[in-house]
């Protein structure tokens, strides 16, 4: 199934951005604790979702990129 980009170039910037802070946070700052692996996976999925430019949870909500985006 191929899926229409949903994400603006500067959200999608800041997702993998932020999704670095996270995976960082949650494997060295919060090393070797579960909530520090959940952080961090949860920072993968955001990384995921900015490099491809889908977001499934924007997609439920009908979010479509205009040609301005």
């Amino acid at each position: 199934m191929f899926y229409q980009k949903n994400l603006a170039l500067w959200e999608r910037t800041v997702r993998v951005v932020a999704a670095l802070a996270m995976i960082a946070c949650g494997l060295i700052g919060l090393q070797g604790l579960a909530i520090g692996y959940l952080i961090a996976a949860a920072g993968v999925f955001v990384a995921v979702t900015g490099v491809f430019g889908y977001c499934p949870a924007c997609a439920m909500a009908g979010r479509r990129l205009t040609k301005a985006e």
